[in-house]
């Protein structure tokens, strides 16, 4: 997922898995959680919900507790972002002065930092490693530490490689729908079938369990036993299906540009 906004007008020098960098944030350092204020993080559906069983939520209650809605640069989908304090600082709602609360299970984006990612593409053995860049705040001083790291290295370490490998999918259907042409939209059904599975996984079991979804979609017993109590489970299952209700032609839509005068 894309990391905080790079400075505008300058472009972001492109790095790879390999590239190496010195960096560490502990809590001796001058700038300890300054990065964790006025922000942007783009959440992503396995975020949602490792943070939402942390806190003993459920997806509506968290989506409607800690997030905002977005649409995701480059696409209209429907995204969120994290809701963060009003106070003077803009502060992430989980940081302390002592660090986070919820550092084990803390968001993709916050993993990667000071790394951004320019490209989605995670799957194994896909031709793009991946666009990645530094994401250079002032107030940083973690890039005069002495630990060392290639971006690899980096990825495993905050457990960045398992986000990637969870939200995989979701990720592909972003880069997907990226490549339709401008004046192509999803009808605003694909959208929230979208949001849903994305999002709010409790919503979407219901769908599943409560709704006419499986007479018109077949599951083994097996895989049903699994989707009714296991949350990365269901996320997968629903993109392997939103993959085929996405890009049907009735999905989406085409919008003509008005006629120039």
């Amino acid at each position: 997922m894309e990391s905080q906004d790079h400075p505008a007008g300058i472009a972001p020098v492109r790095i790879g898995l390999k590239s190496r960098f010195r960096f560490q944030c502990h809590k001796g350092i001058s700038c300890f959680t300054r990065c964790c204020r006025g922000i942007t993080i783009t959440l992503t559906p396995y975020d949602i919900i490792l943070l939402k069983n942390r806190l003993g939520l459920s997806s509506e209650e968290f989506l409607s507790i800690y997030t905002e809605p977005n649409l995701l640069e480059k696409t209209d989908l429907p995204v969120v972002i994290l809701k963060l304090l009003d106070d003077e600082q803009q502060s992430c709602p989980f940081v302390r002065e002592d660090g986070c609360i919820v550092y084990q299970d803390r968001p993709t984006t916050c993993r990667y930092y000071p790394l951004g990612v320019a490209s989605l593409v995670h799957r194994e053995g896909a031709d793009d490693e991946g666009f990645f860049f530094f994401v250079n705040e002032p107030h940083c001083r973690g890039f005069e530490e002495e630990e060392e790291w290639t971006v690899e290295s980096w990825r495993k370490d905050q457990g960045v490689d398992l986000h990637d490998a969870v939200n995989a999918q979701w990720t592909d259907l972003v880069v997907r729908k990226r490549s339709f042409p401008p004046n192509i939209h999803l009808t605003e059904k694909a959208k929230s079938l979208f949001f849903m599975v994305s999002y709010n996984i409790d919503a979407f079991r219901r769908f599943v369990f409560e709704s006419s979804f499986l007479k018109r979609y077949p599951v083994d017993a097996k895989t049903l036993e699994k989707l009714r109590t296991d949350d990365v489970a269901l996320l997968e299952f629903g993109m392997q299906w939103l993959k085929g209700v996405l890009f049907r032609p009735d999905a989406a839509k085409t919008e003509t540009p008005p006629a120039q005068g």
